[in-house]
């Protein structure tokens, strides 16, 4: 893109390219990097993207990330913005600079060296990383699925001890395969389903020494219920399902320690565990905490209704934002459809910013909470100004929760090709194997 001399475009910085970064750079691509009223750049450390929600599916091997994943320089080249490969480490905010650390290769020498990008206005959306709140042994024996190659890492080690599991049943009986998940929000209750399914898979692709019920799933919930998010009827539906899949369920456990074989809880209770994932509670990334700007306990940067910091030239939103709501002392709760709602203002106060216009405020809109239970069912409740509260359960709300994702895909795609991959996603499936096997 092509920019004057004697007058430069304004340059808009957006730092992660997560769900809602990436719908962000899209729109402002499409609008002012199109028109040449401003040029964008996107910044990430990874070259393609994954839904984030759809991380657990990954981990159980139900959806293969090479197939789903979008690569950011062709959405860059597709939608008039410029993308960057780096990780942002520091900004230097009196010379309006993203600090950027080297790209290394596999055996640690530097592919690119450490550069700095200049900005005029700054977009932080660097998303959140799992909160284990310092647990005694959490970091060094737990999985969690914050990222695609995390997700890739569990369903490896899965597939390897059901490959041990199956020679042993050879000549020995099958030993069970013991799964801990720590978190019984939307990410562990999903996982737990997509794992049972998943079991169900291997055995019907020949992995017949190893029985469904050989892996044990327990659940662990420090608090009193699973999905706290969702109405405790709901809640209860989805538990009764789980416990028909065999899943252990623990409410009321905080765990004290974790080891390298299982899961010691604050009652003295141990819980047996070859693999075991940390899917409770979020973090902001701490680098946050250097910038000179206002963070919270969890590293979030404190933001005002407009999504600017104490800065006025540098934004931020999702995740890694603390955005306050109308009540005193609440926030936006860290949610796909925050960060969704938040892109699209972000998208139009910047157009607003550079016309010289007010900013207009961010209020949050709930729209309600969607729980995939795999292909065995769906819970959920859908809200709006003129419906009220409406629950669904089974097929129903599991076509919703399937359109979420299709919302993401026209976000980024437009319509025309987001109904072209859902035709191919249609075919593929009677070409290719319904688990990962590898």
């Amino acid at each position: 893109m092509s920019q004057s001399t004697s007058s430069p475009l304004p340059h808009i910085v957006v730092v992660g390219g997560g769900a809602g970064g990436l719908e962000l750079v899209t729109r402002l691509g499409r609008t002012l990097g199109k028109r040449k009223r401003a040029r964008i750049t996107l910044i990430d450390g990874n070259m393609t993207h994954i839904w984030k929600p759809l991380l657990h599916e990954v981990a159980a091997g139900s959806l293969n990330a090479t197939e789903e994943e979008l690569n950011y320089v062709a959405q860059a080249k597709w939608n008039c913005f410029h993308f960057q490969l780096g990780c942002m480490t520091a900004v230097d905010r009196d010379r309006r600079q993203v600090l950027l650390a080297p790209i290394q290769d596999d055996n640690g020498e530097d592919l690119i060296p450490a550069r700095e990008v200049p900005y005029d206005y700054l977009v932080i959306a660097v998303g959140s990383k799992t909160n284990d709140f310092n647990t005694t042994g959490a970091a060094e024996h737990c999985l969690f699925l914050d990222t695609r190659a995390q997700a890739e890492r569990f369903h490896t080690r899965l597939i390897n001890q059901y490959l041990k599991a199956q020679v042993r049943g050879e000549t020995l009986p099958a030993e069970s395969i013991n799964v801990a998940i720590i978190g019984a929000g939307a990410t562990g209750v999903e996982l737990a389903a997509e794992l049972h399914h998943a079991a169900l898979m291997l055995r019907s692709y020949g992995l017949d020494r190893v029985r469904p019920e050989d892996l044990n799933i327990n659940l662990v919930e420090a608090g009193p219920r699973i999905l706290p998010a969702l109405p405790e009827r709901l809640a209860n539906r989805a538990a009764a399902t789980l416990h028909g899949l065999g899943v252990q369920i623990r409410t009321g456990s905080p765990v004290s320690e974790v080891k390298a074989d299982g899961l010691l809880l604050a009652d003295g209770q141990f819980i047996p565990a070859s693999l075991k994932v940390w899917a409770a509670g979020i973090r902001a990334p701490a680098f946050l905490t250097q910038l000179g700007l206002e963070t919270n306990r969890i590293n979030q940067l404190l933001v005002d209704k407009t999504l600017r910091t104490g800065d006025e030239r540098i934004f931020a939103f999702g995740d890694c934002a603390a955005c306050p709501m109308d009540e005193p002392g609440t926030f936006v709760p860290p949610r796909a459809q925050s960060a969704h709602q938040q892109a699209t203002l972000m998208s139009r106060n910047l157009g607003e910013l550079l016309a010289g216009r007010p900013l207009k405020e961010y209020r949050y809109r709930d729209h309600g909470s969607l729980i995939s239970l795999s292909s065995f069912s769906a819970v959920g409740n859908l809200m709006g100004n003129l419906t009220g509260s409406i629950t669904l359960e089974g097929w129903l709300a599991r076509m919703f929760y399937i359109s979420l994702y299709r919302m993401h895909q026209t976000a980024l795609y437009g319509l025309p090709r987001t109904v072209m991959l859902m035709l191919s996603d249609r075919i593929g499936r009677s070409t290719e194997p319904r688990l990962k096997l590898h």
